[in-house]
Parts: structure tokens; sequence; C-alpha cells
């Protein structure tokens, strides 16, 4: 049944909603405004449920490969990364290295001056969106550039990219000159900031995967365990890195609906939770393998996501535009492999 995988997402929402308003009715004791916040906070969830999506599928097709020592590793301490570490304090970090401040200070300002906050927040968006972009943007090429993939979903665009992989380095050359194209739209005091969280975003992803198949590849003679270890060590980072650059547009966007960090936290926080648990279901009931072509779908996603972050700096995208591409994208290669299966 499928309530048993949400039964511990549902606990969260529940008990996260209670948080929220209880945090705000004991500060004004309104109802208004107390209702106001849990109905904040339910709407982040469902944003960041919306934008990371796609990221449940993306993480099955890693998580599979992984040993049930590390899959409960990640699903675990991973969530703990993911909620407190991206919602909490990456925000943190961002501000107080643009506002040259300590974390800590920063915290403070977040509940002194949360307009302020916001303000400094939302003026990193150029640098998040390029760096995030970038990344994402690079998961994607990578998964289509590969000599060894059979399966192909939409042919005129996989079979091209397909035949790319005979030239070595050629995801960083598109991946780059995606960069440069998009740059030269942007005001020329914008270029060099955007250029630079670009390019460590592909730097950022060189590293992730690299050691990532390094640590796979280990060959430790006489030691099964250290080879288990580290190469559930290089998958661990590497979807760390993965939901990190999935948050990125979740977290900017929520300064849109509020300005309260803990409200920002406790929604993105539900909705990482129900993430989590759409991995574990598409894990255990091999929804992948179930629909051919939902793989494919995801990283479509993945892509469009990334482009959408890439151009959202002087095209404002709304983030229910960028959760509903997503989510479009996504029951098209579920109907396609519903499609296919029936023709088969």
């Amino acid at each position: 049944m499928i309530l048993k995988y949400f039964k511990g997402s549902l606990l969260i929402l529940f008990f996260g909603l209670i948080l929220a308003m209880s945090i705000v009715w004991f500060q004004t004791q309104s109802v208004s405004l107390t209702l106001k916040a849990g109905f904040t906070a339910l709407l982040l969830a469902v944003l960041d449920i919306s934008l990371s999506f796609d990221n449940a599928v993306v993480n099955a097709t890693v998580i599979k490969k992984m040993t049930p020592l590390w899959r409960h590793r990640f699903l675990t301490w991973g969530m703990i990364i993911a909620v407190f570490g991206m919602r909490l304090i990456f925000p943190l970090i961002i501000v107080a290295l643009i506002a040259h401040i300590n974390p800590f200070a920063a915290l403070m300002l977040s509940f002194s001056d949360p307009v302020k906050y916001a303000e400094i927040m939302t003026s990193a968006h150029l640098s998040v969106a390029s760096f995030g972009g970038m990344f994402l943007l690079m998961v994607f090429i990578h998964f289509f550039i590969n000599e060894e993939k059979e399966l192909h979903w939409i042919h005129m665009i996989e079979k091209p990219l397909k035949k790319m992989s005979e030239f070595k380095g050629v995801e960083i050359v598109l991946g780059l000159v995606s960069l440069l194209i998009l740059a030269q739209m942007l005001p020329n005091e914008d270029i060099k900031t955007y250029l630079i969280s670009g390019l460590w975003g592909v730097v950022t992803f060189l590293l992730v995967h690299s050691l990532a198949d390094w640590l796979e590849e280990m060959d430790v003679v006489g030691d099964a365990n250290v080879v288990t270890a580290t190469g559930g060590l290089g998958l661990f980072l590497y979807l760390e890195v993965l939901d990190a650059s999935f948050s990125f547009d979740g977290v900017i966007g929520a300064f849109a609906l509020t300005n309260s960090l803990i409200q920002i936290m406790i929604g993105l926080g539900i909705g990482a939770f129900f993430v989590r648990s759409l991995t574990i279901y598409f894990v255990e009931k091999n929804t992948l393998e179930q629909f051919q072509f939902l793989e494919h779908g995801a990283f479509y996603a993945l892509g469009a996501l990334a482009f959408l972050m890439l151009l959202d700096p002087f095209l404002h995208i709304p983030e229910w535009v960028t959760g509903l591409t997503g989510a479009s994208i996504l029951a098209a290669s579920v109907l396609w492999s519903i499609h296919i299966d029936r023709k088969s």
C-alpha cells in the first residue's frame, strides 16, 4: 500500500505545521498570523516537492547502486544534511559571506531584521542560479553522452548525443559553450559573476563525479568492506551535492513567500521528507523498471530545470513554471512508457 511509504512524511507535515504556527502564536497571539504561518509552511512544502519531484527519480537511479548500509545512511544522515544543511545553514553562509559577518550574526539578523536578511539572500541569486544551473546541466549532459546507453526515448536528441561520446571531454565543451552564450544576455557588470559561478558549478561536478567514480572503482585487495565503504561514500557525496543543486531554486524562491528563516526551514524541510519518501517508493517498487522511460524523463526535467535556473537572472521565471515543466516532462515519460509496453 502506497500510504505506508508516506506515514513518516505525513507525521512530519503535521508536527511541522503545528511548530510553525506555535512559534508565530507565541510571538504575536494573533489567530490570523498563526493560520497564515501554517498556510505559508504548507505552500513552501508544495514548492519544494514540485521543484524536487524529478530529484526523487534521479536519486533512485543512484541509490539502487548503493549497498543497503549506504542506502540507509543516505536516507537518514543524508536527510539531516538536506534539511538542516541546505535549508538552514546554506542560506546563513550566503548571507554571512555577502554581509561580511559570521554565521551566528547572520542567524541573529534573520530574527532582528528579516527584511534585510531576505534582501541579502536574494542578492546572491545570480551566483546561486549560475552555480546550481551549471552543475545540473553537467549532470544532464553526462547522462546522455554515454557510449553504453542503448535505450532512447527521444531519438533525434539522444542518438547524436551518444555519438558525441566518442570525443573525450565533449560534455565539458557543451557545458562551457552554453555558459558563454547565456552570459552574453546579461549586463556587462553581471557577466563576470555569472561566468565565475558557472565555472565553479562545472568544476564541482567534475570533482564530485570523478571522486565518486574513483571510490567506486577502487580495487582494495583482501578487504571488500573497504571497497564497499569507499564506493558508497562516493555516491553519498554525489547525491548530497545533487540535492543541494536541486534545492537552490527552492531556497531562493521561498523568500518570495516569507522572510522568516524558521518558516522556510520548516516548509522546505517537510518537502524534503516527502521527496525522501518518494525516493524510497521508487526504489522498493522498482518504478524505474516498470516505466522504462521515467529515468529519461527525470533527466530531461533536470536539464529543463538547469536551463530555467541559468535563464532566471534575466527572465525571472516563476517557481510554478519550473515545477510544472518538470512534472509535465515526467508525466509524458510515464505515459510513453505505458504506451510502448501496451504495443509490445
